[in-house]
């Protein structure tokens, strides 16, 4: 299976390890957070993965070698020229998925043990075009989902923004757990171009497609946004 970690962002939580660094340099535990993403996936039984980068992306390359590839086989989508956000960066990598069916995307800076092969599953046997992973916590910005977990719309408590794909009477706002499965006929349906974030894209593609909630209990689940007591940089 393969996948690809989202790892170009700028980091400005982790501040200021991301003045010389990027985030997925970052050290959770005596581990980057790059490390724990590809052990993660592996456990899913990922055997080949692509990471976009952009900030110090050279040190990512150079961790990436001199690891030699955490025994799979890796890319890289080299963002240095523009960040693209999330569904631009997808969008670049889409070649690397030419000859698969589907593929999990994570984001680099989230810690979990998330069961990916569980969530695989579900992602097929729904035939969905999407999986989003999501937890029942307070944040800023929540996906909504119907009562049969089906994206139907957005909110930003921050902003005041609501927006819906479907007309639904009641909905529930879930929180994105920053892993997801996606069904790579996607990339047909992708009509933006340049820099844009999968949110936008799957508000819109939501009015006619399938894009489901996928919730796990008793997950470890963090999501790495501030320094912390036994955090080391590179």
């Amino acid at each position: 299976m393969k996948a690809m970690i989202l790892a170009a962002g700028l980091g400005t939580r982790l501040k200021p390890f991301t003045n010389l660094h990027p985030k997925a340099l970052y050290v959770v535990g005596g581990k980057t957070l790059l490390e724990h993403a590809v052990l993660h996936l592996k456990t899913a039984g990922v055997d080949e993965i692509i990471v976009n980068v952009h900030h110090f992306a050279e040190q990512i390359v150079d961790f990436i070698h001199l690891n030699q590839e955490f025994g799979l086989k890796m890319s890289i989508s080299d963002e240095t020229g523009e960040l693209l956000e999330t569904g631009g960066g997808l969008k670049k990598a889409a070649w690397f998925f030419e000859d698969c069916d589907s593929a999990i995307i994570r984001n680099v800076d989230i810690l979990s043990d998330l069961d990916l092969r569980k969530m695989t599953n579900c992602h097929r046997d729904s035939a969905s075009l999407v999986t989003l992973a999501v937890r029942d916590r307070p944040t800023s910005r929540y996906f909504l989902f119907n009562d049969r977990m089906e994206l139907c719309g957005w909110e930003n408590r921050g902003t005041g923004e609501l927006r819906f794909s479907q007309n639904t009477l009641s909905y529930k706002p879930f929180a994105f757990s920053g892993m997801q499965i996606i069904d790579t006929k996607i990339f047909a349906m992708m009509i933006e171009e340049g820099n844009f974030s999968l949110t936008d894209l799957y508000l819109r593609l939501a009015r006619t497609q399938k894009i489901k909630g996928y919730m796990e209990e008793g997950i470890v689940w963090k999501d790495v946004g501030r320094l912390t007591p036994n955090s080391a940089c590179f």
